[in-house]
């Protein structure tokens, strides 16, 4: 079953899907109605379903004319995913940034969702069980990467 913030969410991709312009515009107060929860809620899912690290810039502006704007960032080139790949290192691998990576690329078509689901299970702690915490870490960026690459070697 789905969440309060699965369905907000969904609902912001609709409109965002659907608009003529390259951002959607909404009041906090007008969502909160609809979905019959706090505007807080709706800040909630701003703030962690439609962030930079998922594509997405949210713009607002307080007040009695408030609105907050939603942008899709353009898709990043190939190019931008193998540099962003490049950076990716054993110090700064975070497997829930790697997931978003993921659903960024999946949704832009570049991954298909069975695709993604393969490369997340690389990302489950339950397959480096004995290993220790650094030696955990270097063999998931590893394998995230090369699993990655492969698949996108034909985007770029």
């Amino acid at each position: 079953m789905a969440s309060l913030t699965d369905h907000i969410e969904n609902h912001l991709n609709k409109l965002l899907a659907i608009s003529t312009r390259s951002y959607v515009e909404i009041q906090r107060a007008e969502l909160a109605r609809k979905f019959a929860c706090a505007p807080s809620q709706v800040n909630y899912v701003l703030s962690s379903r439609f962030s930079l690290a998922r594509g997405y810039l949210v713009e607002s502006r307080r007040g009695g004319g408030g609105y907050i704007r939603i942008y899709r960032i353009a898709s990043p080139q190939a190019r931008n995913w193998a540099k962003t790949l490049s950076r990716m290192d054993a110090g700064s691998f975070d497997p829930v940034q790697a997931r978003h990576f993921l659903k960024r690329i999946c949704e832009e078509k570049a991954l298909s969702q069975r695709e993604a689901q393969v490369i997340k299970t690389l990302l489950q702690d339950k397959h480096y069980r004995g290993l220790d915490r650094e030696d955990k870490i270097n063999l998931q960026v590893k394998l995230f990467k090369a699993t990655l690459e492969a698949v996108l070697r034909n985007s770029y």
